[in-house]
């Protein structure tokens, strides 16, 4: 399985909110053996959000959207996945009945436009907040309020599957020019994916579906390399 993220938020955009987001969702879903291959962020607008929408549905397995979820003037995520499948946006009864039923709230509680969604979305109930997440055929429409975006997406993990990645990192006390040849050596000798990162030593990171394939890998590099303790390198 692959996918992309897409991060809604003129905040993300404008630097005033760091995009954790991000980096939360494609580590679980790299967890879970998706191989996330995009990750864009587009303004809260309805044309950017429903162009890029579109273009990842057709390319990819899966697509994550988070942000932009709510009743407010520039929530408008659910418009643009709305317009990204031509479909028009409207009142969920399942959504509404579960706000009333189970969320606590009634309905002169709500703002207008709170269970509203793309025509036939399945909705995602919010635990830890108000506004509703939605399934619309292979496109994830989550919140952008952390809490609320991780707790609803494990209501949905299950459903990304792929192939376990494992994974080794090995630190090497040696510049990374001095390691080429032995990153070579060590992509030819065995199917795995390797990364340098230079830092306080190098780390070198090996993965692979297989664990067994991994480990044996690590431990080749180890028997190559001045190695220091990663605990100790940042």
């Amino acid at each position: 399985m692959n996918g992309a993220l897409v991060t809604v938020g003129a905040e993300l955009l404008a630097g005033r909110t760091t995009n954790t987001n991000a980096t939360w969702l494609c580590r679980r879903l790299h967890e879970r053996g998706v191989d996330v291959e995009r990750v864009t962020t587009v303004p809260d607008r309805v044309t950017d959000i429903a162009r890029v929408v579109n273009e990842y549905h057709a390319e990819y397995d899966v697509v994550v959207v988070t942000g932009g979820l709510g009743p407010t003037h520039d929530d408008v995520t659910m418009a643009g996945i709305a317009a990204a499948f031509g479909r028009s946006l409207e009142r969920n009864d399942e959504a509404l009945a579960w706000l009333t039923e189970e969320g606590g709230y009634t309905r002169e509680d709500l703002t207008e436009g709170t269970a509203d969604l793309p025509r036939g979305a399945r909705p995602l109930h919010n635990d830890v907040g108000v506004a509703p997440g939605a399934v619309v055929e292979s496109v994830y429409v989550l919140p952008g309020v952390p809490e609320e975006m991780k707790t609803m997406f494990e209501t949905v993990a299950d459903e990304f599957t792929g192939h376990p990645v494992f994974r080794e990192v090995v630190v090497a006390d040696e510049p990374e020019s001095a390691l080429v040849g032995r990153l070579e050596e060590l992509r030819e000798e065995f199917e795995v994916t390797v990364g340098s990162y230079p830092g306080d030593g190098v780390r070198i990171s090996i993965e692979s579906t297989d664990e067994e394939l991994t480990e044996t890998a690590a431990a080749w590099v180890r028997e190559r390399v001045e190695e220091i303790d990663p605990d100790s390198a940042s």
